[in-house]
């Protein structure tokens, strides 16, 4: 996803042409995300930013409006170890222009190196829209709204995708006088197979939730709700079922396909037998086993 993202981000690149997505916000709120003492969540570090007064300068003011257009959030109590990649270009409706690609660039960077995050839910804070990888956790793109051009390509980086019935999704380049360009092409036949991918990617059709689990597009789809995140509360409970697994075994399980799914059979196996053997001397490996024995839970600590 880091590299998509910095493709996305290159010089020359048109912000208008990567069309947008978002997600829904499970408050309803439409601004910004409010924490619980009332401020906003600067991008990608969690800390808090007091409102800016008139008499701030304009370097302070840009900087804060910046902050908002990609955030991140981390869940706590049973759901620790849960990410979220939070999208709120609310003006834009979380269209990828620089600065917005700038930050996810960053909060993705950080993200790869944070052995405490286990899973990774990508989701927006604009209504009706989801925006618009490569981590070694496993990601999950919650579309709520609709997901079109570049906002499917960046959810179909991700490993698992929800969709609400009434989300709209489709690569529609070419009714642009385009093609997709930021991974659509080849990551949507691998999909739901060449033939389908090349009607979809040819008439640049939009696809709901229903014909999209159908096709295999998205892993799970549910009727929308009232309050518009009945994707990202299904994205929710996948990343629930994931979280008491051990996550270096599933990190290297989400690499052993990856790679494996790009070459022939036989180095596929020998990419497979490399990452078996890197989680044979793990204290994680030694505990799901005693806990086995034990007829126990495990309690898997990432090491």
């Amino acid at each position: 996803m880091t590299t998509l993202i910095r493709r996305l981000a290159r010089p020359g690149s048109s912000p208008w042409r990567w069309l947008g997505v978002n997600l829904q916000d499970t408050l309803g709120q439409t601004l910004h995300l409010t924490p619980r003492d009332g401020a906003r969540l600067l991008a990608g570090g969690g800390r808090s930013l007091t409102g800016c007064s008139c008499s701030q300068s304009r370097k302070q003011h840009t900087e804060a409006a910046a902050a908002v257009e990609v955030d991140l959030k981390r869940l706590d109590g049973e759901d620790d170890g849960i990410a979220e990649v939070l999208m709120c270009r609310h003006t834009a409706r979380n269209a990828l222009g620089h600065v917005f690609l700038s930050q996810m660039n960053d909060l993705v960077s950080s993200l790869s190196n944070d052995s405490a995050v286990r899973v990774v839910i990508f989701r927006s804070l604009v209504p009706g829209v989801f925006c618009a990888a490569s981590l070694p956790m496993p990601t999950i793109a919650a579309v709520d709204g609709a997901a079109l051009g570049g906002g499917l390509e960046l959810a179909l980086a991700c490993d698992l995708r929800s969709a609400a019935y009434s989300a709209q999704m489709g690569l529609i380049e070419t009714t642009r006088g385009l093609l997709p360009g930021a991974g659509g092409s080849q990551r949507l036949p691998r999909m739901v197979g060449m033939t389908l991918a090349k009607e979809l990617i040819f008439t640049g059709r939009r696809v709901g939730g229903q014909a999209a689990l159908e096709m295999g597009l998205v892993n799970k789809a549910v009727e929308q709700n009232q309050t518009g995140d009945a994707a990202y509360r299904e994205a929710l409970s996948l990343a629930r079922e994931i979280l008491p697994q051990a996550p270096i075994a599933v990190r290297m399980a989400k690499e052993a396909m990856n790679k494996g799914v790009e070459v022939d059979i036989s180095s596929a196996m020998a990419i497979e037998r490399m990452c078996y053997a890197r989680v044979i001397p793990t204290r994680d490996r030694q505990e799901g086993m005693a806990a086995f024995m034990e007829k126990r839970p495990p309690r898997y600590t990432g090491e």
